[in-house]
């Protein structure tokens, strides 16, 4: 049986197409190998087949600090409501939530990143005939965010992550909730409702007027940040009250705060010295 080896030349060197041999039936570029060769590349083992079917339990990627590189991107753009199935400890040290959705399950993947309230989730497991998927929750996400106060039946705000070919709605919204805040008041107006929520100093320093800001994953625009009531304000139209959670909520109950990072890089900037730098250069 005729055996065809290939190889690889070596990158430094060019092959010139116009040299051709001139009995075209070997299309070997370097010598043959040797048996020793041969003998040496058979007794190559491959990985074992039961390497890529055991079920391995997947890790809930809950991405938290600025630190933590960016493998997901969302825009703020709810894409549907879904409703809470089910959630707790399935496990003493696991607790998973499902939760029942449509739109989200048409291309979800094992690993899949989703925003649950602008909390980036990983999906561990899911079920197209049934319509839900699961996610692990660490317990420090328990801790920063508000998705603590969900329980069964609960709705929360879903979007997948952004895709290259995706249009930019909103603005740039990674997913880590950098805190919670508290709706204190609910006032509507027309058919608009404005909503004023009290939050930390510590992130109230990064919110602005007219500047962006993720409310349970919803991108808003602030309208107004009063300071000495550590608060800030934002109004919804009718549309948004229609397909996202925060007209659901009563006044005293939670939400996941995300500020726009590039008041965090910019206050990065200032302490490094680099505008200071720039200056003597």
């Amino acid at each position: 049986m005729a055996t065809i080896s290939f190889s690889f030349a070596s990158p430094s060197k060019t092959l010139n197409p116009s040299i051709a041999p001139k009995t075209p039936t070997i299309f070997n570029l370097l010598s043959t190998p040797s048996n020793a060769q041969l003998t040496r590349a058979l007794i190559l083992k491959s990985p074992s087949i039961s390497h890529f079917f055991i079920n391995r339990p997947l890790k809930t990627q809950q991405c938290r600090t600025s630190s933590t590189p960016i493998t997901s991107l969302f825009t703020g753009i709810v894409e549907e409501m879904g409703q809470i199935k089910q959630l707790g400890y399935d496990k003493p040290d696991s607790f998973t939530m499902k939760i029942q959705a449509k739109l989200i399950l048409e291309d979800i993947n094992l690993g899949d990143s989703i925003s649950v309230n602008g909390t980036c989730l990983t999906v561990a497991d899911f079920d197209t005939q049934k319509l839900e998927f699961s996610v692990g929750l660490a317990p420090e996400t328990l801790r920063k965010t508000s998705l603590i106060e969900l329980e069964q039946g609960s709705l929360v705000n879903l979007e997948r992550a952004l895709r290259p070919s995706t249009r930019m709605g909103g603005h740039f919204v990674q997913g880590h909730v950098d805190g919670t805040g508290e709706i204190v008041e609910l006032k509507p107006e027309g058919d608009s409702l404005w909503v004023k929520v009290k939050t930390a100093k510590e992130l109230l320093r990064y919110i602005v007027p007219k500047g962006f800001i993720a409310v349970d994953g919803t991108s808003l625009t602030v309208v107004d940040v009063f300071d000495e009531e550590v608060c800030f304000n934002f109004m919804l139209v009718a549309y948004t009250q229609q397909n996202a959670v925060i007209p659901m909520k009563k006044v005293g109950q939670k939400v996941n705060l995300e500020v726009d990072i590039l008041g965090k890089y910019v206050e990065r900037l200032l302490s490094s010295g680099f505008v200071d730098s720039i200056k003597s250069s």
